[in-house]
């Protein structure tokens, strides 16, 4: 019988909390999304109806819980790609725990050449959560790869706001693009692409 979800999380989010405090590479951290943002994302993909989401920096799985969580009712799948192949079993046991592990393909990868080889229009939702220096080198991918009415998710605007500049810049300049961001967790940039004009 699946465990309890809200238990799961919390205990995940607050083992990364106590990692994290301990770990001082930056590098090694797991840097989850933070519980609230994790939660507004999860319900704002289930009031679109998604299906198909591309989850790029798996971590422990604390985002991808709440993406399983999320497409579950629709019969969806989460693509979570990370290189860490590691943090990516340890996540896959936690979703078996809460009975969501069919919901999610895991892929040991670099994120960028995963949405490159992603077909146009084809995801409901992309979170960016992985290293933020590698974003503009994915561009414009993680908008190309989004269907109208999909949402673009980056977490750490307002924690980090220096290292996602560039591409909030670029966000906030595509006519394509419809853009707020969230003032919960380390902040969530929410992008929605635009149906053509007209």
């Amino acid at each position: 019988m699946p465990e309890n979800f809200d238990e799961v999380a919390r205990a995940l989010h607050d083992d990364g909390v106590r990692h994290d405090a301990d770990q001082p590479d930056r590098r090694l951290r797991r840097r989850n999304l933070g519980p609230d943002a994790a939660a507004l994302l999860s319900v704002v993909c289930r009031a679109m109806g998604a299906r198909w989401v591309v989850e790029v920096g798996t971590s422990n799985g604390c985002s991808t819980l709440w993406l399983a969580r999320a497409v579950h009712d629709q019969g969806g799948t989460v693509l979570s790609v990370d290189v860490d192949g590691e943090a990516q079993g340890a996540a896959a046991a936690t979703l078996d725990r809460v009975g969501l592990r069919d919901r999610v393909q895991f892929r040991c990868a670099d994120g960028g050449a995963v949405l490159r080889g992603l077909p146009d229009a084809s995801q409901d939702v992309v979170l960016l959560d992985a290293e933020r220096s590698l974003y503009p080198r994915w561009w414009p991918d993680p908008v190309r790869v989004l269907r109208v009415g999909g949402l673009l998710a980056v977490d750490n605007v307002l924690s980090h706001p220096d290292e996602v500049a560039d591409v909030r810049d670029r966000i906030e300049a595509d006519p394509q693009l419809e853009s707020t961001v969230a003032r919960t967790g380390a902040g969530l940039l929410l992008a929605v692409r635009r149906g053509p004009a007209g």
